[in-house]
C-alpha cells in the first residue's frame, strides 16, 4: 500500500486513520494528515502516532493517495492550492458530499485519477457503509488499494454511475440521523410508559443494534422479520397499525428522497 495523505483531520479522517491502523493496512509512518487546527493535529499525532502538518502541499508532495476530508464549501479553495502538485501518478479521493469528480478535475485543470466516496458516520466505530465511484483513469490495482482503505472502516460498495451517489447520500449518508431519531422515539416511548430514561436508552439502542445484526447475519428480509414478530391480535401488530396510520414508512421514504434530491442540488452547485 502506498503512503496516504489526508487533507483535513476531522472525525471522518480520524475514523479512517483508526481503521487503517487497526486493520494493519498501514503503519503510522505511512500516514500524514494536515488541518488548519494545530490543536486537532496534536490530538491526531498523540493518539495515533501519524505524521501531521499544517501545510497541505507537504501532504501532496509526500504521498500518492490523497484523501480530501474537507467540507464541500472549502474543497475548491484546497484544490486551487494543491493543483500544481498533482501529477498522473497521484490518486485524489474525495469524501466531500455533493462534490462531483468533474468539479474536482475542472479545479485541478488536468486529467487526474479521481475517486468520489460517500462514507457515513458509523465509520467512527468501524461499522460504516462506504460507496465508491472511480473515474475511468484508475486501473484495477489502484481500485483495490482505494477499496481496502474504506474496508478498514466497514463495508464497501461500488457504483458505475456517479449520479447514484446522490441516492446513496440520502440513504446511508443521512440515514444515521434518521435511525438516531427512531432510537430517540423508541426510548421516549419507553419513558412515556414508565421506564427510566437510562433503562429505556439501553433497551432501545440494543434493540435497534440487535435487529440490524440479525437481519444482516441471518439474511432475513426486514418484512420477513416483521411478520415473525407479529402474532395474531398481539402487541406488535397493534403497534404496527399505529405506525401505518401515521405514515411511518412513507415518511422515511420521503426523507431519503428529500436528502437525495438535496444532494443532487449540491452536486449542481445549488
Amino acid at each position: 500500500m502506498k503512503k496516504i495523505g489526508l487533507i483535513g483531520a476531522g472525525h471522518m479522517a480520524e475514523a479512517l486513520i483508526k481503521g487503517l491502523l487497526n486493520s494493519k493496512v498501514l503503519s503510522p509512518d505511512k500516514i500524514i494528515a494536515s488541518d488548519v487546527s494545530r490543536k486537532r493535529l496534536d490530538f491526531i499525532s498523540s493518539h495515533y502516532g501519524v505524521k501531521t502538518t499544517e501545510d497541505n502541499k507537504k501532504v501532496i508532495k509526500s504521498t500518492e493517495l490523497i484523501i480530501l476530508a474537507v467540507k464541500p464549501d472549502t474543497i475548491g479553495k484546497v484544490l486551487n492550492e494543491i493543483k500544481g502538485l498533482i501529477n498522473p501518478s497521484k490518486i485524489i479521493i474525495s469524501i466531500a458530499a455533493g462534490v462531483t469528480t468533474s468539479f474536482i478535475t475542472k479545479c485541478i485543470r488536468k486529467r487526474s485519477k479521481v475517486v468520489r466516496v460517500m462514507p457515513n458516520t458509523p465509520a467512527l466505530v468501524l461499522c460504516g457503509a462506504s460507496v465508491l465511484y472511480f473515474n475511468p483513469l484508475l486501473n484495477n490495482n489502484e481500485k483495490i488499494q482505494v477499496k481496502s482503505i474504506f474496508e478498514s472502516v466497514g463495508i464497501v460498495e461500488i457504483v458505475e454511475n456517479e449520479h447514484l451517489l446522490d441516492a446513496v447520500t440520502g440513504l446511508s449518508g443521512s440515514g444515521p440521523a434518521f435511525v438516531a431519531m427512531f432510537i430517540e422515539a423508541l426510548l421516549n416511548g419507553g419513558v412515556k410508559m414508565g421506564l427510566s430514561k437510562e433503562l429505556s436508552f439501553r433497551i432501545a439502542t440494543q434493540t435497534v443494534y440487535g435487529t440490524a445484526k440479525l437481519v444482516l447475519e441471518e439474511g432475513i428480509h426486514p418484512a420477513e422479520l416483521k411478520e415473525k414478530v407479529s402474532s395474531p391480535a398481539g402487541t406488535t401488530i397493534e403497534g404496527i397499525h399505529q405506525l401505518e396510520l401515521h405514515g411511518f414508512r412513507g415518511a422515511v421514504m420521503s426523507a431519503v428522497e428529500a436528502a437525495a434530491l438535496r444532494s443532487r442540488q449540491l452536486s449542481k452547485g445549488g
